[in-house]
């Protein structure tokens, strides 16, 4: 039985493409159909993909990092570099980033497709070490954004690889448990940029360890990728049959392999990644699911998440509580939430925490219209303030944080999943922009009871999206869930 199938492997990795598919009818009418091929019963050990998956979501550590690394030392660095005082230019320091995160995001999923997982890794990782080496030692202006901007086109690189990666490196038992480290991750760095930034006042030029700091784990990534495993899904759709298959081994084990390979090949059917074109992915079969997506992250960007975290220093300062404490408030809410989603992703399932996280948000909005109300007034009303921004944060990392971007690589059929991803990233990134750039002014123009308004509405229309179009991924394999959302025909 293995010498056979390790023959029509063979035959694969040296025939064209487009006549694998034949190869493969043969074989499963015959070895395969035996004892629908002595499948395990048990699920593969966790602890062979686990190192690969934590190496991986370094890239979503330093994403949090780099969002957060400039908000306690902007002061000190628009000082510093002879910009005090101009609003644009500082406003320019914090949002450049979103500019190269869009360029980043644009050319993910080639890059993924092109070079392979791991080197996407690596590529997210050199523009970071080059950008915050030119922050951390830069004299002007013009240096500080140029270094910013490189930072950013790493930061839009880096989603769509580790969601990919994840979704691709994990058994499906822990493929959810495995897709919240993302968002923890990400947690994590930005606790650790507000936490290194703490003495910036008091030390001269602390700003630039600040940048220099993100270096390490940055190189680490770029170093330990190369001992890490590729994707089976891209070595197999290369051609890279046997390498594919000791890429499983490594990550499910022995006994596992041949089940995983077969599924592979019963979708995988040679589909070239670099014949997608951007048409097919506005139209035709594939419109659904990068409908869904695009929706969904379009979805959590509007839900005022973003706003929140704008506004989260000033209704705490309006409280009496010190910016520091107040960030410190945020970050345990949102790593709280994190970690229970970890732990119930693969018990309720993303759909299940992706609706009541939704329906946990639109609440949360409307106990800050309740506080923004003239009938409440005093101490109730920084009560609600505080209490409703810090339950919003705690329901959003519960599900609408963490989920899109486990969700999406997993209904993305495996020949667009890289670039379809990377169409879904640059809308969460333009949105971003928008909600960063416009939030303030509508706060001024509307008033904090009507825009809260709209973040509820926008919620609950989540909520309704999420119940209409979204499938269940849980415990799935991810051919199972393609034959579910896109019927082979």
């Amino acid at each position: 039985m293995w010498e056979r199938e390790g023959r029509a492997f063979s035959m694969y990795k040296r025939m064209p493409s487009r006549d694998r598919s034949d190869v493969m009818d043969v074989e499963e009418n015959s070895a395969f159909s035996q004892d629908s091929m002595d499948v395990e019963t048990t699920n593969p050990s966790m602890w062979l993909s686990f190192p690969h998956v934590v190496v991986g979501t370094l890239s979503s550590f330093l994403f949090g990092y780099h969002l957060g690394v400039v908000n306690e030392p902007l002061e000190s660095i628009s000082l510093d570099l002879g910009f005090s005082g101009n609003t644009l230019a500082e406003g320019l320091v914090v949002s450049t980033c979103l500019g190269g995160a869009l360029i980043g995001s644009l050319f993910s999923g080639w890059i993924a497709d092109g070079v392979g997982r791991r080197r996407a890794f690596q590529l997210c990782a050199l523009p970071m070490i080059i950008g915050a080496s030119s922050s951390a030692t830069t004299k002007t202006l013009a240096g500080m954004l140029i270094g910013r901007f490189l930072v950013g086109t790493g930061m839009g690189i880096g989603p769509s690889a580790v969601a990919l990666y994840v979704t691709e490196v994990s058994p499906a038992s822990v493929r959810g448990t495995y897709g919240s480290f993302i968002q923890i991750a990400t947690c994590l760095g930005l606790m650790v940029a507000l936490f290194i930034g703490i003495p910036v006042k008091e030390i001269a030029g602390w700003w630039r360890i600040c940048f220099w700091v993100s270096t390490i784990p940055a190189g680490f990534l770029a170093v330990a990728m190369m001992f890490c495993a590729e994707s089976p899904h891209w070595l197999y759709k290369q051609g890279r049959i046997a390498e594919a298959e000791a890429e499983f081994e490594r990550l499910l084990g022995g006994s596992h392999v041949k089940y995983a390979m077969v599924e592979l090949a019963k979708l995988d059917r040679g589909d070239d990644a670099d014949t997608v074109k951007l048409s097919e992915l506005f139209y035709g079969r594939h419109f659904r699911v990068v409908y869904i997506g695009s929706t969904l992250f379009a979805l959590q960007q509007l839900s005022g998440i973003n706003a929140v975290f704008y506004f989260s220093s000033s209704v705490f300062k309006s409280a009496g509580v010190p910016s520091d404490v107040a960030n410190a408030f945020i970050g345990v809410a949102n790593l709280s939430g994190s970690i229970i989603a970890m732990l119930l992703m693969d018990k309720l399932g993303r759909k299940m925490l992706l609706l009541w996280s939704f329906f946990g948000m639109a609440i949360s909005m409307l106990v800050q219209v309740a506080a923004a109300n003239t009938f409440v007034s005093g101490s109730a009303s920084l009560y609600l303030s505080v209490g409703g921004m810090l339950m919003f944060v705690l329901t959003f990392a519960l599900g609408a944080g963490p989920v899109p971007s486990l969700l999406l690589p997993e209904i993305f059929p495996s020949r667009i999943r890289a670039k379809a991803m990377a169409i879904c990233m640059s809308v969460h990134w333009v949105i971003n922009f928008f909600v960063g750039l416009l939030f303030l002014r509508l706060l001024e123009q509307l008033g904090p009871q009507l825009l809260y308004s709209m973040f509820a509405s926008v919620c609950m229309m989540a909520v309704v999206f999420v119940k209409k179009n979204v499938i269940e991924t849980k415990g799935k394999s991810l051919q199972e869930i393609e034959v579910a959302l896109l019927p082979q025909e």
